[in-house]
């Protein structure tokens, strides 16, 4: 038997907004997420064959991206809610724990970042359980404000402006931030659109 050897450590430029020919590899991820105990605090939808298929050709206005090393999607990353009406989107992650605490978490929401700036967001929200603290820690160094509690979750937002990185500078300047995480959470059960 052969060991297990990690994936090499993606970079911003592994980074892309996921396409049909993922699905595979999608649904791969899927199944990955579905037995990682750490990621029971991620469940923005289920994580299915039919899901990653549909994921993959999706072609409205949320976005999701893939964190690729190699052939294997290794980071899932998405903004959702403007397809629902809503102006901020919900942002939410997650990471392999291959690579967790490689640093790539900053890059991959950095990455969503400039997405919803370049969709015309004017903030970003998301959703995180308080004892997830490596993940509240991550998002409060990005900038994040959490000023409220919803179903048992912290939520932030983050203000963008179109072109800049969150915490100024130019988007090529971010710096990448401690990642131990697995995932940060969101959803829409709240009353009316605009959050």
């Amino acid at each position: 038997m052969q060991a297990q050897t990690e994936p090499p450590t993606p970079t911003s430029s592994d980074i892309r907004r996921l396409a049909a020919a993922d699905r595979k590899a999608l649904a791969a991820l899927f199944e990955r997420i579905a037995a990682d105990p750490a990621a029971r605090q991620f469940h923005p939808h289920p994580f299915t064959l039919e899901q990653a298929v549909r994921i993959a050709g999706y072609q409205g206005r949320d976005v999701y991206l893939g964190l690729f090393a190699g052939d294997e999607i290794v980071g899932y990353g998405m903004l959702r809610g403007w397809d629902e009406g809503f102006e901020v989107p919900s942002l939410g992650i997650y990471l392999h724990a291959s690579i967790r605490g490689r640093h790539v978490a900053g890059d991959l929401m950095q990455a969503l970042h400039r997405a919803a700036a370049r969709n015309g967001a004017g903030r970003v929200r998301l959703k995180v359980y308080a004892d997830n603290q490596v993940a509240v820690a991550l998002y409060r160094k990005l900038g994040y404000d959490f000023t409220a509690e919803e179903g048992g979750q912290l939520v932030g937002f983050l203000a963008l402006a179109p072109g800049t990185q969150p915490g100024g500078g130019h988007p090529t300047d971010a710096q990448p931030a401690d990642d131990r995480s697995a995932a940060s959470t969101r959803s829409f059960k709240q009353p009316g659109k605009s959050r």
